[in-house]
């Protein structure tokens, strides 16, 4: 909602209001998560999240058309957030096979240990909740995908090999999804050892740096 690039148009007064507006946001979407994360979706009410986060509820109203936008809202951010610290730890080797280790572990030790609310949300409450629901859900995992192809695809010019075939990189970025989220979902949903993620994340990362490895052929000189 906020938008710093209209700050220069706008009087002091009109920008206090808008930081207000962005505040009370922030605050019912605060509210809400760990709400959804840890009773439910369906066990959360708007008057319930009205209440958390001590505003009316016209007041989340005025902001969100309903409980289904709060969620959409929450995966939105989350997914947006995910994406930026594993595009910020692989880009700190300058893209290399170090970088998808680094990345890898951070997805456990940066994002499911401290903020496990926030997985849940995105692997638990997204799903079975509505078409729309699915849709943003889907987004959201299929830019991780273009992420991580991108990311693989930069890591072969910079290091030098191809893939044994031209499927390869498909078969490493579903692994690598599909690994990471069953995980997150067994350790801190079925399990709820939330503690035991970063050794889990440690033999994860090897387990598929050693199968990236092994779909890498050197490039002819």
């Amino acid at each position: 909602m906020y938008n710093s690039e209209d700050d220069q148009t706008l009087s002091k007064s009109a920008l206090r209001r808008k930081r207000e507006r962005e505040q009370r946001y922030q605050t019912i979407l605060n509210a809400a998560e760990p709400l959804f994360a840890r009773k439910g979706y369906h066990q959360t009410s708007i008057e319930r999240i009205a209440d958390t986060a001590e505003v009316s509820v016209g007041m989340v109203y005025f902001y969100f058309k309903n409980k289904e936008d709060i969620l959409i809202h929450l995966i939105d951010k989350i997914g947006f957030r995910l994406r930026r610290l594993l595009g910020d730890e692989f880009e700190k080797t300058g893209g290399s096979l170090e970088g998808f280790e680094m990345a890898g572990k951070a997805f456990f030790e940066k994002f499911c240990v401290p903020y496990p609310d926030k997985a849940i949300i995105l692997y638990r409450e997204s799903v079975g909740k509505s078409n729309l629901v699915e849709q943003h859900r889907k987004r959201i995992f299929d830019k991780l995908k273009e992420d991580v192809i991108g990311a693989l695809s930069r890591m072969q010019e910079n290091m030098g090999f191809n893939f044994l075939s031209d499927v390869s990189d498909e078969v490493i970025v579903l692994s690598i999804l599909g690994i990471y989220e069953r995980l997150a979902y067994q350790y801190l949903i079925w399990l709820d050892r939330p503690g035991d993620l970063k050794k889990v994340g440690q033999d994860a990362v090897a387990f598929l740096v050693g199968g990236i490895n092994s779909l890498c052929i050197k490039k002819n000189k």
